[in-house]
């Protein structure tokens, strides 16, 4: 299989970032990166191009680099508070996940963070203050403090209805009288059936 050089003018997840020089495959090059406008060919006059790109790469990480450390720094301080429903107990359905937190993130505070920045172990599945890592830049980590709370209303026990002792019947001995404690339905007296004459 023919490989080809080219420049990289944007960063390409698996291949490479802005201005590397790359060996790839010549249709992979000719019918993809170069038409999309993703590389260019190794010439001459695009080698000293390339300088400009190596520039304007460090230009843009210097430029990524600062701004993750300063969102670092605002966002230790945050604390995003993530409404989930529960059952009558208090337990979650479902868990919380890096999605749902990302979605907070950006309705309470402006902040857009992709969910792939937000590092769980583990989805969180119960309600409370949780700590959350959160991975802005290769160099740049931070925490999130995230507070689960119920959407619906947990039940008070306090004014929850106290639960009537069943009313129950006492069996009388032989010679004594049935006497019960739970009312019994008035239910119409039935009549005794007439035996039919035979003829």
């Amino acid at each position: 299989m023919a490989k080809t050089e080219v420049i990289l003018t944007h960063n390409i997840v698996g291949l490479g970032g802005e201005s590397d020089q790359v060996k790839v495959a010549a249709g992979y090059a000719r019918n993809y990166l170069f038409p999309q406008g993703l590389a260019i060919p190794l010439t001459g006059s695009n080698k000293r191009r390339m300088e400009s790109l190596k520039q304007r790469r460090a230009e843009r990480e210097a430029h990524d680099l600062n701004s993750m450390t300063d969102l670092a720094k605002g966002i230790s301080k945050l604390i995003c508070v993530v409404s989930v429903k529960t059952g009558e107990d208090g337990k979650i359905f479902g868990t919380v996940t890096a999605g749902m937190i990302a979605d907070q993130l950006k309705t309470q505070f402006d902040i857009i963070l992709d969910k792939k920045k937000i590092h769980l172990e583990l989805p969180i599945k119960a309600l409370g203050d949780h700590e959350v890592e959160l991975r802005l830049h290769a160099d740049v980590k931070s925490t999130l403090k995230v507070r689960v709370e119920s959407s619906t209303p947990l039940p008070d026990k306090s004014t929850a209805p106290v639960a009537e002792a069943p009313k129950t019947q006492t069996r009388a001995k032989r010679g004594e009288q049935q006497v019960y404690t739970s009312e019994r339905p008035n239910r119409p007296e039935r009549k005794p059936k007439a035996k039919a004459e035979k003829a």
